[in-house]
């Protein structure tokens, strides 16, 4: 008699079912609804009438036209790019350091830790540290420019609208150079051995491995670095919202999603607006993703699959006319 068969697909169905209603009501819902709202004239949380608009793209005009999201588009990538730069060169020299055999570094664990320790405290926490350091009238760098001589006068540095964009830079870099570190420490522990044994032999130095052997295996890894911190930089919210009172003087640490808050949470409640800002976003985030990846790629590695797809063709076209004759 033939054994019957068991099949244990249903199973790994059922355990899924928990994490896609989840993502359903708790995700894709609420993107759903986001997209949506961006053609509507709803405002408020209490509001239960709403329309679709006679001219859909109302919200987005007017979000694309709006003076102050171009002062938070620009505040965002220049917040982004003064925090991204460095942080990406220190990550990379602590990785290569870290990684280094010939000269292997006392105390890695400890050091490690203590450079990701920042990413760990939460946001509100750093936001009333660094408040606190450039307090005023009083406040540890008041102190120190005063007993310096720096100073006559107490100075309202947050007030300063470079030195807010600069400290909120300065914060952002500080808490993501750890994490950004661990990723790429990974990523050159993933690559094979023998490469670094193949360039020892050929007499490369450090500085050469690292430029002709390090980097150009890194690829794929600083390509998740560079796409994840753009999301990142470009959403960015808490320490720009908790660190100044009302985005500082002439709007300038007010981000995009900062902006997006107070179109939903502040004055008119304009959820419509704030929705339309979202998608504006988010496709803008995608457009950029995609040209990193267009940027990034390995032109060799393209080439290679075009040259392999061209002969699978070629060879698809002769066995079907050899199939004829």
């Amino acid at each position: 008699m033939k054994k019957k068969k068991i099949s244990y697909a249903k199973y790994g169905y059922i355990f899924s079912l928990p994490f896609v209603i989840t993502f359903c009501i708790f995700t894709l819902y609420p993107i759903i609804f986001t997209v949506i709202l961006g053609f509507t004239d709803f405002k408020g949380l209490g509001n239960v009438t709403w329309h679709f608009l006679d001219n859909p793209f109302q919200n987005f005009e007017a979000i694309l036209t709006a003076p102050t999201f171009k002062t938070a588009l620009g505040n965002t990538f220049m917040i982004w790019g003064w925090n991204f730069l460095p942080q990406i060169l220190l990550a990379l020299l602590l990785a290569a350091i870290f990684t280094n055999v010939r000269n292997k570094v006392k105390g890695q664990g400890f050091f490690k830790v203590v450079f990701y320790m920042p990413n760990i405290i939460t946001a509100a926490t750093v936001a009333i540290l660094f408040g606190a350091l450039f307090g005023y009238p009083m406040g540890p760098m008041n102190d120190l420019f005063t007993t310096m001589g720096w100073s006559d006068a107490p100075i309202h540095f947050l007030q300063n609208k470079w030195i807010a964009r600069g400290v909120v830079s300065f914060i952002q870099f500080w808490m993501w150079y750890g994490y950004t570190m661990i990723v790429l420490i990974s990523g050159i522990l993933g690559i094979n051995p023998e490469l670094y044994e193949a360039a020892d032999i050929d007499g490369a130095t450090t500085v050469q491995q690292f430029f002709y052997v390090t980097i150009p295996n890194l690829r794929t890894v600083l390509i998740y670095t560079l796409v994840t911190s753009l999301i990142g930089g470009l959403t960015m919210f808490d320490i720009p919202n908790l660190l100044v009172t009302k985005s500082g003087p002439n709007n300038a640490t007010l981000t995009t999603s900062v902006f997006i808050y107070n179109q939903a949470f502040s004055g008119s409640y304009m959820y419509n607006r704030a929705s339309a800002a979202s998608i504006i976003m988010f496709v803008l985030i995608s457009i950029l993703s995609a040209i990193v990846f267009m940027l990034m790629q390995d032109k060799s590695e393209v080439a290679e699959k075009k040259e392999l797809k061209r002969i699978e063709k070629e060879m698809k076209q002769a066995a079907k006319k050899g199939g004829t004759l």
